[in-house]
């Protein structure tokens, strides 16, 4: 079949400036074929390369004594005690969701499942972080809707369970949703596999499912800014098959215990390309693929679509010639293919044939050591302006304000599509604080949690990237877990926007400053850019994906109050409502400047609670909506009234940092305030939880009125 001819218009579509092409040229020394052009963009496009990212991610600090394994590979590695570890990412699907809002998230979820079992490791957790535009938008609905049930209808037929997450509107998601999905899994800590390729002459296999035209240019697409043409990229969406993950998960996992396995890569972003360069690059050598071999489920496939598709449920192996008998019986045991596609040479060449012609010939460490590499210009964003006046309400006003926004009301009807359930391990279900699953057969348990504040961002980059850490630390230290490490999702709109850049800056300069001060290193990541419609962009979402770890089961803290118990604060409050919950849900204002996060006071604080653990019988986090949102969902979860004793809106709505709400009995209370004095951590009692009404001050309401809006707001919203 003859090729299409290389114009300035068919470069353009393939996303590469001119300045790239011209690179391109001068890195083989002739005009590239179809295919060669096509190899280059996916692997030099913004999502494979991270091109404008990579200057500031060499930043985040990485390493710490429980890090097995950094960024860099599949997903990150954390030491968990007695030989165990576990492994864990979270990754973007916006694009592809935005497009085809079922498929996009279920092949989001296929994929960091593929990202975690690709190390040796059986999946245990699954969260996901997803934000969408204004609740009244005419395409909320069915995006809010198809994503949820994409989701669900992957973890859940997959078989694992789905712990935790976030949901959030915004108009500036109206024309791009984000999906952010993240996995856990459990190994050995000295039986992780890795994607290196190492060896001379040794046998390139394809494993799992065939490849088709879906999802062909689908990296591409996702490094692009969407327009009027959005419909015209549906075909690029990948089409998921949890079933047949199941059977690849198990069958990789059986791969792995015959010793066959030299080097592995999920194949995920840009395909067959990716995967085999990848392998190539970090072993140090050259890749030889034969695509006659390669399984197809479509006639006369070309080697452009069979090198760029993005069909799901595919690996790439490295394999010890000597076991090819035993690691096929595997694959042929659970249905699925396995085929040796090529070999692995010691020149630096990525060479790829066709029934014997030669389709690409290219310097494999061009394709991806020496991508470009960009240090955009940034500009700061600007000081935000101080904060007028915020008028006095009424309390309980304020909080039905919140709790019958579909951005703070319960998550039910999200969560309750997703089986948490799977495994029998979870210990605590979405709704109340992180997810918690026990590591089967030991006595300990991993918190999970994800955690970011857009609007905070914005306003301060530096500080919003702070406290997205920040929260996510505290998130884990309610319920009792030593937080371990972190995996983040970084998603900005244009990067060559000097203000957009200027964002991603500051986000990366506070992560690292919290992620180094509270011992929560980054072990694993995505950059989702060019989160953009006809050139407007998305909040700036820095998602932060937390693991704690719990050791034993009476150290896990719940976060249900009981009738009688006293309310506390641990933490100090300089009230703060700029760019606060109350703010924007109230009185329509997005204004201020984020919270100040105290790294010192965050440490301090989270050690107290996890030091005193004895005494608390429960424990959040004050975040959105400050105490009067933290103090009426703990008195929801365990249906019982609350008293607040304060009813000024600046103490009971503000968003100050650092700071937790307890509860438990008096007696308790008055170890804990001795405790804290010696530790001169501050604290205060607020209130009490008793009887059948939510009151602050004066202002008082039904529990049981406000417990249904607040569950049943989210549904209306979204129907």
């Amino acid at each position: 079949m003859q090729e299409p001819a290389i114009t300035e218009d068919v470069i353009a579509a393939h996303g590469m400036t001119p300045d790239e092409y011209q690179l391109l040229l001068d890195t083989i020394g002739r005009d590239p074929s179809f295919t060669e052009l096509g190899i280059f963009s996916a692997m030099w496009n913004e999502h494979c390369s991270y091109k404008s990212s990579k200057k500031w991610l060499r930043t985040l600090p990485t390493d710490g004594p429980q890090v097995i394994c950094g960024p860099g590979e599949n997903a990150g590695v954390v030491d968990i005690g007695d030989g165990q570890a576990v492994v864990f990412k979270m990754e973007s699907h916006n694009h592809p969701s935005y497009i085809e809002p079922y498929q996009g998230a279920a092949t989001g979820v296929g994929g960091i499942l593929r990202d975690v079992f690709t190390m040796g490791a059986r999946p245990i957790a699954a969260m996901n972080s997803l934000s969408f535009g204004k609740p009244s938008h005419p395409k909320t609905s069915q995006l809010v809707n198809g994503v949820v049930a994409g989701v669900g209808g992957y973890g859940n037929c997959f078989g694992v369970p789905t712990v935790g997450g976030e949901v959030r509107f915004d108009p500036a998601y109206n024309g791009n949703c984000l999906v952010n999905a993240f996995a856990a899994g459990l190994a050995d800590a000295d039986k992780i596999f890795y994607s290196a390729a190492s060896g001379v002459g040794m046998p390139v296999v394809y494993l799992g499912a065939k490849t088709g035209r879906d999802g062909v240019g689908g990296a591409t697409m996702a490094s692009a800014e969407f327009d009027d043409t959005i419909e015209d990229k549906r075909p690029t969406v990948q089409v998921g098959d949890p079933f047949t993950e199941k059977r690849l998960m198990e069958a990789t996992l059986e791969l792995m215990q015959t010793g066959a396995v030299i080097s592995i890569q999920d194949m995920g972003a840009a395909g067959l390309t990716c995967s085999a360069v990848e392998m190539g690059d970090k072993g140090n050598l050259g890749v030889k693929l034969y695509l006659e071999d390669v399984p197809v489920r479509e006639k006369n496939m070309t080697a452009y679509e069979m090198m760029l598709s993005e069909s799901q449920e595919r690996m790439l192996m490295v394999l010890k010639p000597e076991l090819e008998a035993e690691a096929k019986a595997v694959f042929d045991k659970w249905d699925l293919d396995f085929a040796i596609v090529g070999e692995t040479i010691a020149e630096d060449r990525f060479l790829v044939t066709l029934n014997g012609e030669v389709k690409a010939d290219l310097p494999l460490k061009a394709l991806s050591g020496t991508a470009p590499e960009y240090d955009r210009p940034w500009v700061p964003t600007p000081a935000a302006e101080p904060l007028a006046d915020v008028p006095n309400i009424d309390p309980i006003d304020g909080l039905r304000a919140l709790i019958t926004s579909p951005n703070y009301a319960g998550k039910q009807w999200v969560y309750e599509q997703y089986d948490h359930m799977v495994m029998a391990d979870t210990a605590r279900a979405p709704g109340a604080g992180s997810g918690i699953v026990r590591v089967h057969g030991t006595e300990k348990s991993l918190a999970f949690t994800s955690d970011v504040t857009p609007r905070y961002v914005k306003a301060n980059p530096v500080e919003g990237g702070k406290q997205a850490v920040a929260e996510a630390y505290r998130n884990l230290t309610a319920v009792g877990a030593t937080p371990l490490a972190t995996t983040d999702n970084l998603n900005f709109g244009n990067p060559e926007k000097p203000e957009i850049m200027g964002q991603f800056v500051g986000a990366i300069q506070g992560i690292g400053e919290a992620v180094a001060a509270l011992d929560m290193p980054i072990v694993s990541g995505n950059v989702s850019l060019y989160n953009e419609t006809d050139g407007t962009g998305i909040l700036p979402t820095p998602t932060i994906g937390a693991v704690g770890l719990i050791a034993q089961p009476d150290h896990i803290i719940n976060a249900t109050a009981r009738d009688g118990h006293v309310a506390l604060v641990i933490g100090e409050v300089t009230p703060h409502l700029g760019q606060s919950a109350l703010l924007a849900e109230v009185f329509n204002r997005v204004e201020g400047d984020a919270p100040h996060v105290d790294l010192v006071a965050e440490k301090r604080n989270g050690d107290f609670i996890r030091d005193n653990r004895d005494w608390i019988t429960a424990c959040t986090d004050i975040a959105d909506g400050g105490l009067a949102l933290a103090a009426f969902e703990m008195a929801e979860t365990g249906g019982v009234g609350v008293t607040l004793d304060d009813a000024d809106t600046l103490t009971l709505f503000s968003e100050e940092q650092s700071r937790y709400l307890i509860a438990c009995n008096f007696d308790m209370a008055e170890a804990l305030m001795m405790n804290a004095g010696r530790a001169g951590v501050p604290i205060r009692s607020v209130g009490k939880f008793t009887g059948d009404v939510v009151r602050m001050g004066a202002s008082e309401a039904p529990l049981e009125e406000l417990a249904s809006v607040f569950r049943t707001s989210f549904a209306e919203a979204v129907a």
